[in-house]
């Protein structure tokens, strides 16, 4: 879908990580939408827009698995799990669990009954510059849960990523068996 920018919008330029700033007027093609963010490709490259930001795309509205949420009735570990289903690859359309990026997952007590969460995950590619925007996503959402006082996402690299890590439901949406 092509669509214009109504506003100036802040961007982040794909795969180098850089804050941008997008233009009134720019054009652009919607390339994907999901956990709430559009990934658009502009005549200057791929570009992620942040689910706050999307109102600046002219006649295009989210639906309701674009922005879904997580369910407060599972216990923490589901509903952290379910967050991070939430996060995507701005370049390809499955989540980073689906995609084999999460490689630990750890949750301590915390004061006041609440819990920290510690998340080790890796990129698909040394040297991704939207490593900490994926990471930083991850963090965010894990950190609005109720009972998560705090989260942490650490980048690793060990073991390496390769794509028999991809799940078999990732595996379904690339086509690839």
């Amino acid at each position: 879908m092509e669509t214009v920018l109504t506003r100036d919008c802040s961007a982040t330029a794909i795969p180098a990580g850089d804050a941008v700033t997008l233009e009134k007027g720019t054009q652009v093609f919607i390339a994907q939408t999901l956990g709430g963010n559009v990934t658009v490709r502009t005549d200057r490259g791929l570009f992620r827009i942040a689910s706050f930001d999307v109102d600046a795309l002219e006649g295009v509205e989210l639906g309701e698995d674009d922005a879904a949420g997580v369910d407060s009735g599972e216990s923490l570990e589901d509903q952290v799990w379910g967050a991070l289903r939430q996060c995507f690859d701005p370049e390809i359309p499955i989540n980073i669990v689906d995609l084999g990026l999460i490689y630990d997952l750890r949750i301590e007590d915390a004061e006041g009954g609440q819990s920290s969460v510690f998340v080790k995950m890796t990129l698909t590619a040394q040297g991704c510059g939207m490593g900490p925007v994926i990471a930083e996503d991850a963090r965010t959402r894990i950190q609005q849960l109720d009972q998560v006082a705090e989260a942490t996402v650490d980048i690793v690299w060990d073991p390496v990523w390769n794509p028999q890590m991809i799940s078999e439901e990732g595996r379904k949406i690339l086509g690839i068996t």
